[in-house]
């Protein structure tokens, strides 16, 4: 692509996570069959914990609110101690599950679950998160360079710092000034970029923001964000259309930082 010149009014770049720092396939390919293989094996391990149980009681109140939707899976509630009565539960949560997550459901209940069960393959080393070769380098250029870098992506706060903090590159969360996650808004909705630029305590204008998806650039430019889109082996097509319309990255490393005056 070249260089893109970042505008001299930049003092924070926001980067996405799935296709932007990360690959779409580690999301796809790894960490969700990851829960779907191993969300039974999870739960009769931690079974008895307290964190354990409060999401089993989430989920459950959940299917409740779903019960008019079509394959809904309930989850019964425990009648006694006996092991088979456990189980039963047990197998219920994970046809749930397996079912909200058929559906690329994000409803709080299931993604506590991934939360936990993420959190668990990364700190036994069962699971590393990726980042492409050129984002380390690039970031500490950056911060070398007196520029802030945060996080915004739909994966919870929590879901971001395991990534990022079990890397294939190490521990990198010191790489990253915060994090935001659609607790702040969605990420489509131009409203989440004022915020994030409300709490980091700058203007829309003093942020560029780099991500794979087209929708989240428009958002973020009609709240007078500067933007970029990358373009990672594995991301969605873009059109004609879009191509001559946003500035395009295929690589941090493309990103040209204003000179210092």
């Amino acid at each position: 692509m070249g260089v893109l010149s970042v505008p001299a009014a930049v003092r924070a770049i926001l980067l996405d996570i799935e296709g932007t720092t990360t690959p779409i396939a580690f999301v796809k390919d790894t960490l969700f069959p990851y829960i779907r293989d191993n969300v039974q094996e999870y739960l009769r391990v931690h079974w008895e914990e307290e964190e354990c149980q409060q999401d089993v009681s989430l989920l459950r109140k959940q299917a409740e609110e779903d019960s008019n939707l079509a394959g809904v899976v309930p989850i019964p509630p425990e009648t006694g101690t006996r092991e088979e009565d456990s189980e039963r539960v047990i197998e219920a949560v994970v046809d749930n599950v397996h079912w909200q997550m058929s559906l690329d459901r994000k409803t709080t209940a299931l993604k506590q679950l991934q939360g936990h069960i993420w959190k668990a393959a990364y700190t036994t080393g069962q699971v590393k998160g990726e980042v492409f070769e050129d984002v380390v380098p690039a970031i500490r250029k950056w911060r070398e360079a007196g520029m802030k870098v945060y996080i915004y992506s739909s994966g919870s706060v929590e879901a971001q710092k395991l990534l990022f903090g079990y890397s294939t590159e190490g521990d990198i969360l010191e790489l990253f000034d915060g994090h935001f996650d659609t607790k702040i808004g969605h990420k489509v909705e131009s409203e989440s970029y004022k915020r994030i630029a409300a709490s980091i305590g700058c203007s829309t204008d003093n942020i560029l923001f780099l991500t794979d998806v087209t929708q989240e650039a428009n958002a973020a430019e009609e709240a007078d964000m500067h933007v970029a889109v990358v373009i990672r082996p594995g991301n969605a097509g873009l059109t004609d259309d879009e191509k001559s319309y946003y500035s395009l990255v295929t690589s941090f490393s493309e990103l040209c930082l204003p000179s210092s005056p």
